[in-house]
Formats: structure tokens, sequence, C-alpha cells
């Protein structure tokens, strides 16, 4: 009897220790090794044995002692995560600040460290050690249950939909639960015999009701529990980067200003070396001279170490667009196409003077020791959140995807929303470049065809040159495919052909992307600036991401013109051109139909005149009846309506003066963002300095560029970069004599209001808003020439713009 009694004692302790234990396997699913469940099984066996040992001290004395035993633990259970790099003070102090961000914001598997594991293991102790006072000391076994429960259902929370159901885990968890709670009644069966019935009796009437209730709620609460578990991740932000390092392709120029900087030491590992990729053979004659970057021959050429994947174009930027997620040791796996073989290698890299977060790896990288790192999955982007420094080393295996190039001119390309990204280009692409998008594609059916037409337009007939000026926008791509050769055009740097490529090969349907990198020397050794590169990939099926080379191989390249002449508007007469004499002396006269010699009817001038009288009559007509129209557009739009729509209506009045006034508002702003965005227009031109003629990104080019030159001689490569306001023009929110234009704030916060908290919209805020649109236009109205204003009140425009 003494040993059942023993036995039946030691139930509740092992069961409590056994919920904490699945606590930690249902949070172990979504990491990468097992060491986080057996420090968990550690804690749940540690917190509960201590607190069993502890049952007959005083109570005052127990959580003292269990926390100078916590304390001992965490420091084991982090310096068995740190692994070989060992734990430090530092390290120590970051993990307890940072736990549970960094936990929310790992990449998944999430990685053993000592930031990942410390909250888990110190959260487990607590609990067992609560649970053990309340279930073991006080005899309460049920609410004993409830911190188990609670570390339980945490990491069910966290874990999210980021792995299947826990059904066994759960109903071992509810198994042990019933378990303690029978053994808890089992150990009162010496009490009075009707004092056991009446607590028989009792319980069976209580598991009657909780069937009952079981019965008639669980299928109300099916219906309303959704599919898929909320991500707590989405309420955490990420780490964010700065702008170089969201678009590394602009410092390629910057880069190539200073070719022998050293950038970081390349060490192969005893993987096999990676040759750099691309789809052309090696040809079979010797290349002549080239401009492009220097070739060797296969045995000695580099391999390319890849910094950053830019998938997005707005028209001005290529950009990573990641989300990033901390990562620890082991990265996942990349996802490889059928028609792909894979080969493993290790390289091991020592920062030297690069500078930034982003660090670069032969592709793909999934494991990374020695630097903590955060991981855009999407692109397959390493950066390091802290910065890199000098001296940093850390080590990357990578798999390394060989796609079959056999397979190459019968594989067909995606389409579709999971493309998209890679499809999409910024609006306003020029008309220049979607023809000649059109003209290298028109004849090419197969993806494959088309892709190398653009490789080769591209090869033969633009020039490599390190020193050129940065710059991917339109109006850069634009000079650089058809801008005169004397001015700068038709020459550029890895960035241009690569930005170029990507976006001739979008308009074309090819699914593209620009890669940043470095050549490193396959044997390892040092990579310099001059060793930074870009390079255009297009996405296969069957066979992934293939990387071209669109780069000039010899100096013989032909002039854009002899293969494709881009559509130019006719230039208007001279007007230093003489007149053509005839031999009378007179000037000719257009031919016409001769009048009759007769004069009957009315004079040649009186029907002139009525004409034009007749004529002026239409258009003041014309011009009475628009401006009584956007009167009443007005009228309806501040008056009718409830306070939303009229709010609705003033935000309208405001997009069309911007218009009017040449500013129009881009769709993806905000209120506040489009009010900040009037406010700061293009600077009035000036004569010396800068040349201050619009172009479209509203800034100057300065004087002696190929931009410039083209603008000041009027040729049709500087026409091209006119727009915006005429010189002189007033524009919104200009500098000078005119005085401030009124404020917007009710403005803004009344279209803020009436998009977030509609409800909460009311009259007030609606005639404020109206009174502020009215006194903004009519100032920004006023800033303009007296023929301007006339255009503005007559202008049909705003009658159709937002219909």
């Amino acid at each position: 009897m003494r040993v059942t009694g023993m036995l039946r004692r030691a139930v509740v302790p092992l069961a409590l220790a056994g919920m904490l234990m699945l606590a930690g396997a249902a949070l172990g699913r979504i990491y990468a090794d097992d060491l986080l469940l057996r420090l968990v099984a550690g804690a749940a066996a540690g917190s509960v044995g201590a607190g069993v040992a502890m049952r007959r001290l005083p109570s005052w004395s127990v959580a003292p002692i269990s926390a100078l035993l916590l304390g001992g633990y965490l420091t084991l259970a982090m310096h068995l995560a740190a692994g070989a790099s060992g734990l430090t003070a530092e390290t120590a102090r970051d993990a307890l600040t940072n736990g549970i961000p960094r936990l929310l914001t790992a990449m998944i598997p999430v990685g053993s460290k000592p930031d990942t594991v410390v909250i888990a293991v110190a959260a487990v102790w607590i609990a067992g050690l609560a649970a053990t006072e309340v279930a073991v000391r006080s005899g309460r076994v049920l609410l004993g249950c409830v911190p188990p429960m609670g570390v339980y259902a945490g990491a069910l929370y966290v874990v999210g939909p980021n792995s299947p159901a826990a059904t066994g885990l759960t109903l071992g968890f509810a198994a042990l639960v019933v378990a303690a709670l029978a053994t808890s009644a089992g150990i009162a069966a010496g009490t009075p015999p009707a004092v056991r019935a009446r607590a028989a009796g009792g319980a069976i009437v209580s598991l009657l009701l909780l069937v009952g209730v079981i019965a008639a709620a669980g299928p109300w609460i099916g219906d309303h529990v959704t599919a898929t578990p909320v991500d707590p991740r989405r309420y955490v932000q990420p780490p964010r980067v700065d702008s170089l390092d969201e678009s590394p392709l602009n410092r390629i120029s910057g880069w190539a200003l200073d070719p022998r900087q050293r950038l970081l030491e390349y060490l192969p590992g005893d993987g096999a070396a990676v040759p750099a990729p691309g789809p052309a053979a090696p040809s079979a004659t010797p290349p002549k001279k080239t401009t492009g970057p220097k070739e060797k021959p296969p045995a000695q050429r580099p391999l390319r170490l890849r910094l950053a994947v830019l998938s997005d174009y707005d028209g001005v930027t290529w950009k990573v667009g990641g989300l990033y997620r901390n990562a620890g040791r082991v990265l996942p796996a990349p996802d490889v196409p059928a028609g792909t073989g894979l080969t493993e290698t290790e390289q091991r890299i020592t920062i030297t003077g690069l500078t930034g977060r982003l660090l670069p790896a032969v592709p793909t990288p999934t494991r990374i020791t020695g630097a903590r790192v955060a991981y855009d999955a999407a692109s397959g982007t390493l950066i390091r959140p802290e910065g890199l420094t000098e001296g940093l080393s850390y080590t990357a295996v990578s798999q390394v995807e060989k796609p079959d190039l056999n397979q190459l001119p019968f594989a067909d390309v995606p389409s579709g929303d999971a493309v998209i990204r890679y499809l999409t280009v910024g609006a306003g692409a020029p008309e220049q470049v979607q023809r000649l998008a059109d003209h290298l594609t028109e004849g090419s059916g197969a993806p494959y065809d088309r892709a190398v037409a653009i490789e080769t337009f591209l090869a033969e007939h633009y020039r490599y040159v390190a020193d050129a000026p940065s710059g991917h926008a339109y109006p850069n791509l634009r000079h650089f495919l058809f801008g005169r050769r004397d001015l700068g055009g038709q020459k550029g740097t890895t960035e241009q052909f690569a930005a170029a490529y990507a976006v001739l090969a979008r308009l074309s349907g090819l699914p593209a992307r620009v890669v940043v990198g470095f050549h490193a020397p396959a044997a390892g050794g040092a990579v310099t600036a001059g060793d930074a590169l870009a390079w255009p990939e297009v996405y296969f099926n069957e066979l992934g991401w293939v990387a071209f080379d669109p780069m000039p191989k010899t100096d013989e390249v032909r002039p854009v013109e002899e293969d494709f002449t881009p559509p130019t508007p006719s230039p208007p007469p001279s007007q230093s051109e003489p007149p053509v004499v005839t031999p009378s002396g007179s000037a000719s006269a257009p031919v016409g139909i001769a009048a009759p010699a007769g004069r009957s009817g009315p004079s040649a001038v009186l029907v002139a005149s009525g004409t034009s009288s007749g004529l002026l009559l239409v258009l003041a007509g014309a011009a009475c009846t628009v401006a009584a129209l956007r009167g009443a557009q007005r009228r309806r739009r501040l008056t009718a309506g409830d306070p939303g729509q009229r709010i609705t209506g003033a935000w309208l009045e405001f997009t069309d003066a911007l218009r009017l006034a040449g500013r129009p508002v881009p769709a993806h702003l905000s209120a506040t963002e489009a009010v900040r965005h009037a406010a700061v227009p293009p600077r009035p031109p000036q004569r010396t300095g800068l040349l201050r003629r619009a172009v479209p990104d509203g800034t100057a080019l300065p004087e002696g560029t190929p931009e410039s030159a083209a603008l000041q001689q009027g040729t049709p490569e500087g026409a091209a970069h006119q727009r915006g306001t005429p010189e002189g023009a007033a524009v919104p929110g200009a500098t000078g004599d005119a005085l401030p234009l009124p404020a917007l704030d009710a403005l803004v916060d009344a279209v803020n209001t009436a998009g977030f908290a509609p409800e909460a919209a009311d009259a007030g805020q609606a005639d404020r808003a109206a009174a502020q649109v009215i006194a903004y236009s009519a100032a920004l109205r006023e800033r303009r020439s007296w023929w301007r204003r006339i255009w503005w009140s007559v202008r049909p425009g705003p009658l159709r713009w937002n219909r």
C-alpha cells in the first residue's frame, strides 16, 4: 500500500513535466534541429523536480531558490545553443533583451541560437515551478494544470500556420491532464464511504454536463474557427535596409571609380568551383579584343558571388523588395525545377572593405556559420542586420543549380499571377523602348529565341565603359539605347546593360530580374571593386533562372541606327531657310483651284469675316458651357451627399487643381504624401550652374553631362528629356515673389478620417476641407499667366478625369 501511494503521488508531477515537454515538442516542429526539445525537456524535469524536492520547505524560500536554479539552467541552455562561437556576456544580454522579437521574426526553420531558445526555456521553467506549487504543495491539481496549458497554447500560437495540426500532441496533452485528475481523486480513496459516494456522483453529473456542452457548442465553434491559424509574425516588423542595400545596382558606378579597392577575400571549400553562369556555349574561334569585362579561358574563368537579386522595377529603380526574416545556421532549401541539377559548394568569405548589410555568397546559400543573418526566401538575398564590419568572416554552404541548357530552345516561360512580379515594368515606359522590344522579338516565337535576340542586339550595338554615369531609370535607359554616341549614348556599365536587358525582356513577355554580384577567382583570392557587375536572368519552366550575358564581346559594335531607327517627331522648319523664289521674283504660292472670273455672290472678305465670327461665337459658347458645367461639378462635389462623399469631392477638386497646374498626383501616394508632392515642385530654370529644364523626375541635370548637352543643342535625344512645366511657368508651391499657398491640413485630416474611419467623418470636417481646397485652387490659379488662368477655367479635362 505504501508503494502504491508513492506511485500515485508521483503521477501528478510526472504528468505536469510531460505536459511541458509536449509544449516543447509542439514548438520544436518549426526548429531546424532537436536542441530546443532537449532544452525544454530538461527545464520541465528540473523545475518540477525542484518543486517536489522543496515542497516541505517554507513557501517563501521556494522563489529565490528556484530563481537561482533558473539562472543557472538558462546559462547552460544559451551556452549549448551558442555552439562553437561560445557564450559571451554581450550575447547573453542581447538574447535576454531581444528574445521575443527574434523568435517572431526568425526564418522557418528556426535555428537554435541563444536568442531563439531562451524565452521558451524560461517560460517552461516558470510554468513548471508554478504548476508544482499549486498541484503538489496545495493539492489543487486542476488549477495546477493551467500553467502547462498556457505554455502549450502559446507554443501552438507561435507555430501558427507554419506546421501541420498537432492533433497527436494535443490528445496526449489531454490524456496527461485526465491521468493527473484521476490520480488525485484516487488519493482520496481513504475517506468515508458517504463522502466518496457524494464525490463520485458529483463527478458523474459534471462529466455529463461537460459532454452536453461539448455536443451542443462543438458544431457552432467548428463553423466559426478558421482553417488557417493566425501567424503572429505578421505583427512584428522584420529587419529593414537602406536605399543602397535595397538597390545596390546604383553602387556599380561608384565601385568603378576605385577598381583597386579590396572588398572581400574569397576562399573556396571542399566543394567544386562554380563557373560563371550563362546560356551561351564558348565560341569555337578566339574572340577579338573585348571592351567588356575581361574574358578568361574556361579553366580560369571566375565564379560569381551573388550580392542581391533585384525583382521589382518602378521605372526609376530596380529594388530587392524583400521580406527579411532572422535566420539560423540552416536556411530554407531552394525549390529546384525538374530539369535542374544541384552541386553543393562551400566557401569562406572575409569582409575587408565592403560596406552596407548585404552578404555575398555563391547562389543559393543553404547554411551560414560565423554571422547572424536575415534571409529573404523569395530572392535568396542575405543581410546582416547589424551591418558589415571589417574582418567579419563567415562560411557559406550553397546549392548551385545547373540547368540543362540543351532544353532551353524548347523551354517555355510561366505566366499569370505567380510571375507577375517579374513581368511588371513601371508606368510610363518610353514608346521607343517598347518599339525596340517589339522589333527584336518580331518573328521569334520561342521564349529562348526572344531572350537570345535581346542579348545579341545589346552585345553587338553598345559599348562597355567603366566610367559611365550611374542610372537605370527610363530617361537613363532611353539615353543608353538611343542617345547619340558623341553625347554619351549607346555606352554604359553592366548596370545599364543588365537593366536594359531586363526591361526589354519584360516588355517581350519574359519573366526577368537583375542580379548584382562580383567576379571571384575560382582558386580563391581578393575580390575588388572592379570585380563588381550586374547580369540579367530569365525564368524558364522546368529549368529555373538562367543567366544571360548581354555584354559586348568585341570592339566592333555597330551603330543602333543600322538595324533599328526609333521614331522621332518631325523637327519644325528652320526659320533661317529662305523662301523659294520663282523666276518672276515673287514667292511661290501653293497650288490651288482657279477662281471663277465672275464676281457674282458675296466677296471673299465677307465670307471670311462671317466664318471667323461664327467660329468665335461657337468657341465662346463652348467655353461658357464648360465653365458652367465645371461650376456645377464643384458645387455637387462639395455640397451634395453625406460628409464622406463631400470629403471625397474635395479631394477630387484638389487633384484636379494639381493636374491643371501640371503636377498630377501619382495614384500610389497617400493624402499626406500627395500634399508633400504638391509642395515640392521642380525648381525654376537658371542660366548657370545647373541646367534647370524639367525632366520626368523633377531633378536638375548638371552642365557638361550628355543629357544637358542634348537639351542645350535641341537634339531629339535632348527633346526626349523635356517634360513638365515650360520655362517661367508658374508651378504649385513655387518660390519667388508669390505668397505661400494656403494650408491643406484640414483636407488631409478629413481624407484620412473618411478612408480609415468613415463613420467618424462629420459635416464640419467636410466644410473645412471644402474651404481649404477652394482657397488652394484659387491661389494656384492666380500664380499663372493671364491666358493660362483663362484656360484653367474653361479646360474640359476635369469633367472626365475622375469619371
